[in-house]
C-alpha cells in the first residue's frame, strides 16, 4: 500500500472512556434518558451531530440539542488529555510507516480543530500529510466524502490506499471509497460486527500495519 487512511478514536487513540464519560454527564444535564456503554460504543465512530439525535429523540435543528453539543464538546476537551493515550505502538508504526515513504491522512468524526489538538497533544502531527474532520465534509461516515476529497486533492490512487478503523463504519466508508479497508482490532468494541464487514485486513496488533 502506498498510502494509510486513519481513522482517530480507538484506532489511532485509545479515547473511548473520555466519549462515554462526556456523553452520560451531557444526557443527564440535560435530563434527558442516559444512554449506556453499550449504545455509546455501539454508535462510536459517528459524529454527535448523528447520534445525539436519535438517543435524546429530538430534531436536529432543536435549540436543546445545539447546547448539547456544545456541552459535550466543552466537557470532552476539558478531560479528554488525561483520558487519551495512543495504542502501544502506534507512534512506531507511523514513523516507519513515514520513513518508508508512505503517506498518512486522518478522517475523522472529531471536527478538525479538536483532531489537529489531539495530534499535536500526543506528539503525532508530523506524520500525517493531511486530516479530514467532520466539519469539512458535506455527509458524515460511513459516506465516502472524507477519503474522496482526499483523493481528489492528492490525485491518491485508491487501488494503493487502505481506511484503517475500529468501526463499521470507517469500513463502510472505505469500502464506498472505493479503497483496500483494514479493521483495527486492537480497537475494535465489537470484533464480530467488524469481521462481517469484510475488511480486506483484520488486524490484531498496529504492527502489523507494516506488512500490508
Amino acid at each position: 500500500m502506498e498510502t494509510f487512511l486513519f481513522d482517530f478514536d480507538n484506532t489511532l487513540a485509545n479515547s473511548g472512556e473520555a466519549s462515554i464519560v462526556s456523553v452520560q454527564k451531557v444526557f443527564a444535564d440535560a435530563a434527558k434518558p442516559v444512554p449506556t456503554r453499550d449504545m455509546i460504543f455501539s454508535e462510536m465512530g459517528l459524529p454527535i451531530e448523528t447520534s445525539f439525535p436519535m438517543w435524546a429523540n429530538l430534531d436536529e435543528h432543536d435549540i436543546q440539542l445545539q447546547k448539547m453539543y456544545a456541552d459535550f464538546r466543552d466537557y470532552y476537551s476539558a478531560i479528554e488529555d488525561q483520558n487519551t493515550k495512543l495504542f502501544p505502538g502506534i507512534k512506531e508504526v507511523l514513523a516507519d510507516l513515514k520513513d518508508a515513504g508512505h503517506s498518512l491522512y486522518v478522517v475523522s468524526s472529531k471536527g478538525s480543530a479538536s483532531l489537529e489538538r489531539n495530534l499535536d497533544k500526543l506528539a503525532i502531527s508530523q506524520y500525517f500529510t493531511d486530516l479530514i474532520g467532520s466539519d469539512l465534509v458535506d455527509n458524515y461516515k460511513p459516506a465516502p466524502d472524507g477519503i474522496l476529497k482526499l483523493v481528489d486533492k492528492y490525485q491518491l490512487d485508491k487501488q494503493q490506499a487502505v481506511m484503517i478503523g475500529d468501526a463499521v463504519f470507517d469500513l463502510q466508508m472505505g469500502k464506498r471509497a472505493g479503497v483496500n479497508t483494514a479493521a483495527a482490532g486492537w480497537g475494535a468494541y465489537d470484533i464480530h460486527a467488524i469481521k462481517a464487514e469484510r475488511p480486506t485486513y483484520l488486524l490484531d496488533q498496529p504492527q502489523q500495519l507494516l506488512d500490508i
